[in-house]
């Protein structure tokens, strides 16, 4: 069983979800495929040895993602939908604030979307998550707004802004890499914060594209 020294005898605390908005659902495609096959193999160690079964627990699924959407009404406006319940689930929306790729109409002409409008998207499925979830947690690959994140004169602190807005929406955890400035987790002292460098990983993946 992989990572036994870390999972041996534990629980998870509620059944898992991925809140994947569109911007990011390439990318969590891939988590939920590497969390099913990870957790399958688990499932099954653990039946070989009689010691538990998880499956009331959800912890075996065919995957952890999400059914949900933002449509956009014709004045531009948007809501949040989720189309399953989850109810007393930890849930970890995925946005990547920085993919301009996606678009919207709006008065006849097309729009990309800007982190603006990302973020906005996220707020709305936490809105409508947060009543009934066990825990919700964000993993922003990109620091939304993370380059303003200190004021040099009459400025807007938009970084710390987001951070607290996302807080008292009821978000217990926010995960990103390599922040601009990892001491603006100070916004948000009592919360979990985590930037993790991503220098290996990026690395590896220049020297084999670029390098012969």
């Amino acid at each position: 069983m992989a990572n036994n020294y870390v999972f041996k005898d534990s629980l998870p605390v509620a059944p898992l979800k991925l809140a994947a908005l569109e911007s990011c659902r390439p990318l969590a495609e891939k988590v939920n495929d590497y969390i099913v096959s990870f957790r399958k193999n688990d499932a099954e160690e653990l039946m070989r040895q009689r010691k538990a079964d998880l499956h009331y627990r959800g912890y075996e699924v065919d995957s952890y993602l999400l059914s949900l959407e933002c449509p956009r009404f014709g004045s531009g406006e948007a809501k949040g939908i989720i189309k399953e319940s989850v109810r007393g689930a930890d849930i970890f929306a995925m946005v990547d604030v920085t993919n301009h790729s996606l678009t919207y109409r709006l008065n006849g002409m097309t729009n990309h979307m800007s982190p603006d409008d990302h973020f906005q998207d996220l707020k709305r499925i936490i809105a409508a998550a947060a009543t009934t979830a066990h825990r919700i947690n964000v993993i922003m690959p990109f620091l939304y707004e993370g380059r303003q994140h200190k004021r040099s004169k009459r400025e807007s602190l938009d970084c710390a802004i987001a951070l607290e807005e996302l807080t008292n929406m009821g978000v217990k955890n926010i995960i990103t890499f390599d922040a601009h400035d990892p001491r603006v987790q100070n916004s948000i002292p009592l919360c979990g914060f985590d930037s993790f460098s991503p220098t290996y990983q990026l690395s590896k993946h220049c020297s084999s594209t670029i390098l012969p």
